[in-house]
């Protein structure tokens, strides 16, 4: 693979997004790739402290985060990005600014996410104890399209890895 492109790994916290997104970072340098991942935690320390869980909080991180792909795509970087990323325009926008841009849905019921939960903060949401909680009281608007979709519900860590592996082989010039 010679040209860049952003991986753009959207869902619900604890779905998936973070382990994917290393393994495929990893992937992508062991085959030579300069590569940067922005996880979600990590953005909102360093780059969006302050923010807050608003709409237009929110909004603004995810726009942050793909000025900040597309400045690395751009440049022949690849970007990887594991952030919920819950609204739809914000994803959008990013593709148009990106263009080389791939949308990877990790798709997880609340029921498997719950039952995962360490913190215990899918239970405390249900019982409307944590305001703003995307996917419960909050709005996560999951891609109508996306490029890729995986299920952590369904498939292991190596099946979605594997998927997206297999797409970008097929789909990504070398």
């Amino acid at each position: 693979m010679s040209q860049a492109y952003t991986l753009w790994f959207t869902g619900l916290s604890g779905s998936g997004k973070s382990t994917l997104s290393e393994k495929v970072t990893a992937a992508l340098r062991r085959r030579g790739e300069k590569v940067e991942l922005l996880d979600g935690d990590a953005v909102r320390t360093h780059l969006s402290k302050g923010l807050t869980f608003s709409k237009e909080d929110r909004d603004l991180n995810v726009k942050r985060i793909g000025y900040v792909c597309h400045l690395l795509t751009r440049n022949g970087v690849w970007a990887v990005s594991a952030a919920i990323s819950p609204y739809r325009a914000a994803r959008d926008e990013n593709r148009k600014l990106i263009g080389n841009f791939i949308e990877i849905y990790v798709e997880c019921s609340i029921e498997t996410l719950t039952r995962r939960d360490v913190k215990g903060l899918y239970k405390k949401a249900l019982a409307g104890q944590v305001p703003n909680f995307t996917g419960v009281s909050d709005p996560y608007e999951a891609p109508l399209n996306p490029d890729i979709k995986v299920s952590s519900d369904t498939e292991t860590v190596e099946q979605s890895f594997e998927k997206i592996m297999s797409y970008l082989d097929a789909k990504v010039p070398a």
